[in-house]
């Protein structure tokens, strides 16, 4: 062989190599949720209903004795030492997993050109990819929000690459849950199990596709270790997404496995790979999968409304860590006429506990309001000077949740500001609409975001969510403004404006 031929092999072979890595690094690119260790921003890793109890509507036919909702992978025969609980748990789960592959369009803000010329920004396709398992027999798929957050179109790969088209039941961003809708009898539902009364130390095997079919492989991938903690706590780098009261397993979860089921020994699910904590943007030991149960009543209130309800009471709450070794959740405010100010809570109250839950912080008040769900009634245990106190509260849902809504720009979700709504959010305007949903795109390119309160468009006051629908309409259509607006927005205590084109 000449030195040439020897030369160009070596260079193929290093292209090879090179195209390899960039494939096995870009297939990770756009899915799962990160937290940096180094304190940078979270990255993505995120039919009417019988019942409004979402473990009775998903596990009901599970629980019937002699019924099996996800029957054993068929395999060959292997001995007894290779049928480890890991393997069967695998053969249980892993036909009820897909792969989920999403679309959506990015818009890029306007630049100086685009503007002088009449025009807007730039668009352009981006995929993003995930995974997820069926909760029951009728074509319902649990993933996460980050999964399908924007997406123009889901498609939903199963074990065995049959493709089909995913239809978004509903998303809910705190929660970072999501329901997507298939064919039904085509993917059998998983053992579903529950996240309470988990032992740390026992075995937890994750499973999902983290390869972004880089592997030209549409089985799910399975990693095994143990539960390494219950009702772990992390802090969101921008408090937009609970991730509260999680398990955490260090079971390897890479991007793409968010979606996909975390499940014990017996092969039951037990919760929802949802994000990382890393250094180097890889699994790193430091998984967090949301508990099942709390995603099984979210999901229920997805299928049933389309939407997650938010539980409030009239109350808030702050964390009080004057004392160096504990933690205290304190009633700041009562809001009149609500179920707290009939309850008897006053400021300065410590809550204890939630539904015999302990409360050590604002987050397990959060988790708690969240777990029991709008409509029910939860039991509070409070300290008022050196002695204990039992009451009860009834959980409405939150006056924006129960507000009309006003849909605007493709991806605009506006109501009315009330005094109810000024309570809740602790508005500094008393008037305007209010942004309780926003698209990507229409954020970044806009730059409102949600909780801004719209109160003039262009020269003219905003009282209400149909008054800025009307302006944004007329100004669409051309005029003396030829489509730019501006937005006149508060944000928390500061007035903002945005400039933008619309139409």
């Amino acid at each position: 062989m000449s030195a040439h031929e020897t030369s160009g092999r070596r260079t193929l072979a290093g292209w090879r190599m090179v195209a390899g890595i960039a494939v096995l690094f870009l297939a990770g690119l756009g899915v799962g949720a990160v937290f940096a260790a180094r304190g940078a921003d979270s990255e993505d890793t995120a039919a009417s209903s019988e019942t409004a109890d979402a473990r009775a509507m998903f596990t009901v036919a599970q629980r019937r004795p002699g019924t099996s909702s996800a029957p054993a992978q068929s395999a060959l025969p292997i001995s007894e030492a290779r049928r480890t609980p890991i393997v069967v748990a695998a053969q249980r789960v892993g036909p009820s997993v897909v792969s989920i592959r999403v679309t959506r369009t990015v818009q890029t803000p306007a630049s100086i050109f685009d503007r002088f010329f009449g025009e807007g920004g730039r668009t352009r396709t981006v995929p993003n990819l995930g995974s997820g398992f069926a909760i029951d027999g009728r074509g319902t798929i649990l993933t996460n929000h980050h999964v399908v957050r924007g997406a123009e179109s889901i498609e939903v790969i199963d074990a065995q690459g049959q493709r089909f088209a995913g239809e978004l039941v509903g998303s809910d961003d705190l929660t970072d849950l999501a329901v997507v809708r298939i064919p039904t009898g085509r993917v059998p539902a998983a053992p579903l199990g529950t996240s309470s009364g988990l032992f740390v130390g026992e075995p937890a095997i994750a499973i999902g596709n983290p390869s972004g079919f880089a592997l030209q492989n549409t089985e799910a991938t399975v990693t095994s270790g143990i539960v390494s903690g219950v009702g772990r706590d992390i802090q969101s780098p921008d408090r937009e997404v609970l991730y509260a009261d999680m398990i955490q397993t260090d079971a390897s979860i890479n991007p793409g496995n968010s979606g996909g089921p975390l499940v014990n020994a017996e092969g039951e699910v037990i919760g929802v790979n949802s994000s990382i904590f890393s250094y180097s943007g890889g699994s790193e030991g430091l998984g967090f999968a949301i508990p099942i149960d709390r995603a099984l009543r979210i999901a229920g209130e997805l299928v049933e409304f389309g939407r997650v309800r938010r539980p409030w009471v009239g109350l808030d709450v702050i964390t009080d860590r004057s004392d160096s070794v504990f933690s205290f959740t304190v009633v700041e405010r009562v809001h009149e006429g609500t179920p707290a100010a009939q309850s008897g809570l006053r400021r300065g109250d410590r809550i204890v506990s939630l539904d015999a839950r302990p409360v050590h912080h604002d987050l397990d008040w959060q988790v708690g309001l969240v777990e029991a769900g709008v409509g029910s009634t939860v039991d509070v245990t409070y300290r008022r000077g050196d002695g204990l106190r039992e009451t009860r509260l009834r959980l409405e849902e939150i006056p924006s949740g129960r507000a009309e809504r006003v849909e605007v720009l493709s991806g605009l979700g506006l109501v009315t500001v009330t005094p109810q709504i000024v309570q809740e959010r602790g508005l500094a305007i008393e008037f305007g609409a209010l942004i309780v949903s926003i698209d990507e795109s229409v954020e970044r390119v806009t730059g409102l975001r949600r909780g801004d309160v719209i109160w003039g468009i262009n020269n003219n006051e905003v009282r209400t969510a149909q008054e800025a629908g009307e302006l944004f309409t007329y100004y669409a259509r051309g005029g003396e403004s030829r489509g730019w607006v501006r937005v006149h927005v508060a944000r928390g205590t500061r007035r903002l404006r945005s400039d933008f084109r619309v139409g």
